[in-house]
């Protein structure tokens, strides 16, 4: 390129600890169909770490007359992004990240638009999904605005919008007449976005092209910025008041109201703080205290100015129902209640419907009619939507006879029913939404018609199990099978103890047990009889059982145990869920269970019942799913401890969520990564193990140590360096409850085991050296109505040497009278009663509803 000719294209990357990527940044450029000749490249190494640096100045080596390297201490994306930007000197600049990459046509694609539209004020790039072992897909929730490469008026259109300046061309002589750099107060998300909004207000009538030939491939990591977004407190605080707020404020003092598309962009972007975990706040924000207060505070005035009656309902971008009105009602004054009452589901077979409505402020007063005779509901309570420690929405939830004709009436008005919500409104049909909802072969009503017609399979197995499921051999054998497992690859737990007592106390049930063929547990399992109920897990008599089963029952609801891809692909399942547990819950994982259809939810105490089912929880079950049975198990514990000698000192931790990958849709084996070895939370048990005041305590009271960490972690076992007076324990092949009868005192942090040692009246101790961050949402949920210290078994402790301390006090003194009340008031009925209440409860399932059944209350 000529000193003398002005770049076309400058291209600023911001590079902070990127090396595992950065190659691939380098060579999607390099790959570029269009030469780069007139294109500059300015890499501003943002005080990186590793070796990302290193390969800047290698390529900046190869290529002077392309790369320029800039270096500073580390000071932010956006302190980079201005350097870069005040030495650039091409026509138009973009900013795209060092860890993503440009489609081979990326430029070409660009140079084209551009030339077509010089007065062009902004161009914008599609971004293509990339998460990490998949190939880049065409994913990104706004990918609709970019069909066929619009080139859009803002203001005449009021739908359109983009937030990212990394996949975003500019023309660089109008930033610098504007004055403009990003605002490094922006932080975590939305610099990008405050910079587009703050250069395109200055514009009068902005002119933006979409461009989905030009691809921009954004890649998904758990450690990106916007990933781990949620538990930064600038989220809650500068991003609304410095970000959001402020664009506000600029458009009113620019225009004298927020520009539509403005407002949309503002409902897409704050219904992300409701939509990561729908009826929770995400993760990691903070749920009381002066940071959630100025968050609340930030967000009503936001919304303040927004025509949110419009903006809210009418904005084309796909945000979800609920955050929508959320948007809309949570932050006004005066109270609001949806208008209809929504009927549905239908429990055909209790012959019961699902009322329920949405509201903000106090309950209306309701009354219920059947047949023109009031009611009560059959079941009833209210789901609270709580976000940083205020309800902002709740969600009445009624079970009423679906036999009889029935009124809702509130605050004295009969309401209008409706058995399904309707779409959202629209002020402009676009041609794409017309086809999906009036096309009579659009995905839309083929996803209907898919629901009743059979679907068609895919795999060998799939299509030798349609074709023989309905064989009258085969009806006749698996007809309303009980079908019982715990894991897929695993059993000893409440299934099989309930499995036992079906054949033992309840012949006339069809019982079934599945398991993973030839694993250990197939073979422990085999030694102790029923051998002709035992169904191989995968193999084709599986696949007939599951498509003639009435009930499913385990103690896991992961959705390779309830929605089996291996059956889905080639039946419907007609199948009643029964959730049996693996623990009792203490912790608010409601973001993860609302999303299962149970017919049973087996709970162990009155406070875990009404932690759920009760009102103002974030839980949608009620008393028709919910009860307080106890898990068989428990009746097994109680039997085999009174044989088991009390040698074992039982150390059980939990795993993390993030320190192993996700399980695959077809099973629930989770391959822990090495480098947990590394992580604190083997460092801070490896010095609890290690500790020789811990070895000398378990002498003096002559037990074991047996180290049994989670299922997820057990990979993990053959690469411990665990000393001699450690033995490790695993699961598979082995009676864990067994492991519970036998121990002197558990240690465990934030596991549900310890509700084990309670039942048998034995001291634990707790380890939580990292409880902010677990109890704050680190983990698979978040801090519910057990309070370790109120509520536990024994002492919290959140370093090493002090649990060693109580733990060599629990061996010496057992249970202490404070917690040996605390534990009868968890369990005060442990009668061996349990798989019998849970057989009878899933009777029910099946028969005509009963009486009316009261909302629990904690106690």
């Amino acid at each position: 390129m000529s000193s003398a000719t002005r770049p076309r294209f400058s291209l600023v990357s911001a590079v902070h600890d990127v090396e595992a990527y950065l190659p691939d940044l380098i060579a999607s450029l390099e790959a570029q169909t269009r030469p780069l000749d007139d294109v500059e490249i300015i890499m501003v190494d943002d005080g990186s770490t590793d070796g990302s640096r290193a390969l800047l100045e290698a390529w900046a080596a190869r290529r002077p007359d392309l790369v320029r390297v800039l270096s500073q201490p580390n000071a932010g994306q956006g302190a980079a992004r201005n350097a870069g930007m005040v030495v650039a000197t091409g026509e138009w600049i973009s900013f795209p990240d060092a860890d993503d990459t440009l489609a081979p046509g990326y430029l070409a694609a660009v140079e084209a638009f551009v030339t077509e539209h010089p007065d062009a004020d902004l161009v914008a790039t599609k971004r293509l999904m990339w998460p990490q072992g998949e190939a880049p897909s065409n994913t990104h929730p706004l990918r609709f605005m970019f069909r066929g490469d619009p080139y859009v008026d803002l203001v005449a259109d009021g739908q359109h919008f983009h937030g990212p300046a990394a996949s975003a061309f500019f023309p660089l002589d109008r930033l610098r007449e504007a004055d403009l750099a990003f605002d490094e107060r922006v932080r975590p998300i939305f610099e990008d976005g405050h910079f587009i909004v703050r250069y395109l207000l200055g514009r009068e009538r902005p002119m933006v092209g979409f461009l989905d030939s030009a691809k921009y491939h954004y890649r998904v990591r758990e450690t990106s910025t916007l990933r781990t977004a949620r538990t930064d407190v600038g989220r809650y605080t500068a991003v609304l008041e410095h970000g959001y707020l402020d664009v506000v404020k600029r458009a009113v003092a620019q225009h004298g109201s927020v520009p539509r598309w403005l407002q949309s962009q503002l409902v897409f972007e704050l219904s992300g703080y409701f939509t990561l975990t729908d009826s929770q706040a995400p993760a990691g924000t903070p749920t009381s205290g002066p940071v959630a207060e100025t968050m609340h505070r930030l967000m009503a005035e936001i919304l303040g100015h927004l025509h949110r009656d419009v903006a809210v309902p009418y904005c084309a971008a796909p945000v979800m129902r609920t955050p929508r009105i959320l948007l809309q009602h949570a932050y006004r004054e005066r109270p609001w209640q949806e208008e209809a009452v929504l009927l549905s589901p239908l429990d055909q077979r209790r012959q019961l419907v699902r009322a329920s409505w949405f509201f903000t402020g106090e309950a209306p007063v309701e009354t219920f009619w059947a047949d023109g005779e009031q009611i009560e509901p059959l079941h009833a309570k209210t789901r609270a939507y709580d976000f940083c420690g205020r309800t902002l929405l709740r969600q009445r939830i009624v079970w009423l006879p679906a036999d009889r004709a029935i009124e809702v009436w509130r605050d004295g008005a009969p309401s209008d029913l409706v058995f399904r919500r309707p779409p959202l409104p629209l002020h402009r049909g676009l041609p794409g939404w017309m086809r999906w909802q009036l096309n009579p072969r659009s995905s839309r009503v083929m996803d209907q018609v898919q629901e009743v017609v059979a679907p068609t399979p895919t795999s060998r197995e799939g299509r030798k199990a349609q074709q023989r499921m309905h064989e009258d051999k085969v009806r006749e054998r698996y007809r309303d099978a009980w079908v019982l497992m715990d894991r897929i690859h695993a059993a000893g737990d409440s299934a099989e103890v309930l499995f036992r007592h079906l054949r033992r106390e309840h012949p006339d049930v069809n019982a079934w047990f599945v398991l993973e063929k030839g694993t250990p547990e197939w073979r422990r399992f085999s030694a102790e009889g029923d051998t002709d109920r035992l169904v191989a897990h995968g193999s084709l008599q599986w696949r007939l059982l599951m498509a003639n089963a009435l009930h499913l029952i385990s103690s896991h609801a992961d959705e390779s145990v309830v929605h089996p891809p291996a059956i889905t692909e080639f039946t419907h399942p007609q199948w009643l869920n029964h959730f049996l547990q693996h623990g009792v819950i203490k912790d608010d994982i409601s973001a993860w269970l609302n999303a299962k259809d149970l017919a049973t939810f087996v709970t162990s105490s009155a406070q875990e019942l009404a932690s759920i089912a009760g009102d103002d929880t974030p839980y949608v079950f009620t008393t028709r799913e919910v009860v307080n049975t106890g898990m068989p198990r428990f009746d097994r514990l109680l039997r085999i401890a009174e044989q088991s000698p009390r040698d074992l000192l039982l150390v059980a931790p939990t795993w993390r969520n993030g320190l192993i990958p996700k399980a695959a849709m077809d099973n629930q084996r989770r391959e822990a990564d090495l480098a947990v070895l590394g992580s604190e939370f083997w460092q801070q048990w490896r010095s609890f193990l290690c500790d020789d005041a811990l070895a000398e305590a378990c002498v003096s009271a002559g037990v074991r140590v047996g180290f049994l960490p989670h299922p997820n972690l057990q990979s993990l076992l053959p690469h411990l360096d665990l000393p001699g007076h450690v033995e490790p324990l695993t699961y598979e092949g082995h009676d864990v409850q067994e492991y519970f009868a036998r121990s002197r005192a558990i240690v465990t942090d934030f596991s549900s085991i310890a509700f084990n040692a309670a039942y048998l009246e034995r001291p634990v101790v707790y380890f939580q050296f990292d409880e902010d961050v677990v109890l704050e949402g680190g983990h698979v949920g978040r801090r519910g109505y057990f309070d370790y210290r109120r509520d536990g078994f024994g002492p919290v402790e959140t370093s090493a040497a002090a649990a060693v301390k109580a733990t060599g006090e629990a061996l010496r003194h057992g249970l202490t009278p404070e917690y040996r009340a605390r534990v009868a008031t968890t369990f005060p009925v442990r009668d061996g009663g349990c798989s019998e209440r849970v057989v009878q409860h899933i009777r029910s399932t099946t028969r005509h509803y009963g009486a009316p059944v009261p909302t629990p209350v904690m106690p």
